[in-house]
């Protein structure tokens, strides 16, 4: 069995990526740049793909990522990961023991004030939860996810009209076709926070947009969804703005 990192970066150079994400297995690197182009790397035991590409947007560059895949595990990410030493073996031991698993999602270590989920037990995930987790926790068999189907949408996320969730929209799409999916209490890399390309504060169109992210992801029940979302994190999201207000947004953007 076979893990391979699936990255989507941005202006980067592939010898110093390498190092400073610490591979230590083959990859797929998508290179959002003003170049199109091909470079290989080899790591050790391990090839590193390095594609060079003008076009924008973090969903876009995921399935440019996925149409490249060769492992039989796939594992997200982006170029502020740095992995943690041995973590390929950590992720390939989950599947193994869980044979059921068509995805597993692991514990990536970010700022406290990013925080948005924590593992500290082995279960599945189901529709109501599945919104807190990010791209860069997912390690998926190459075979579901091609059996299934499912790409990153080109209107959520970095690049996009919509600023964030096209990680929810994925996990979601991939259980609805009825995908199994679980967690596990391993972390397998860290961020190192280089600043988003698209939040800029807990504002009007952060609340928008995470309205409508909720209308796709939870149909009639966006407007509970939503209210839970905020009442949960009140103290994180309203600093600024009142949560009546933050409500209001997020039910205009519904």
């Amino acid at each position: 069995m076979s893990v391979e990192i699936l990255a989507s970066v941005m202006n980067e150079e592939p010898d110093d990526l390498i190092q400073r994400m610490r591979l230590e297995s083959d990859a797929v690197i998508i290179n959002q740049c003003q170049r199109l182009g091909y470079e290989e790397r080899k790591q050790g035991e391990y090839r590193i793909r390095f594609y060079s590409f003008p076009e924008r947007g973090v969903g876009r560059s995921r399935n440019e990522a996925i149409l490249r895949a060769a492992g039989d595990i796939c594992l997200f990410s982006d170029g502020d990961i740095v992995y943690e030493p041995g973590y390929g073996a950590a992720v390939e031991e989950e599947f193994l023991c869980n044979p059921d698993a068509d995805m597993i999602l692991f514990n990536v270590t970010v700022e406290e004030e990013r925080r948005t989920y924590h593992i500290t037990e082995r279960r599945k995930v189901h529709w109501y939860n599945c919104g807190r987790y990010g791209a860069v926790s997912f390690a998926v068999r190459r075979e579901s996810l091609l059996s299934s189907g499912v790409t990153f949408s080109l209107l959520f996320g970095g690049g996009a009209k919509y600023g964030s969730g096209e990680d929810s929209l994925f996990l979601k799409e991939f259980m609805d076709k009825g995908y199994s999916v679980y967690t596990a209490p391993v972390t397998i890399a860290r961020e190192v926070s280089e600043g988003s390309t698209w939040f800029q504060g807990y504002n009007e169109k952060f609340f928008r947009d995470k309205g409508v992210l909720y209308r796709y992801l939870y149909g009639r029940m966006a407007r509970v969804m939503a209210l839970r979302f905020l009442l949960a994190h009140r103290d994180r999201l309203c600093r600024e703005v009142p949560l009546g207000q933050a409500y209001r947004w997020m039910k205009a953007g519904d």
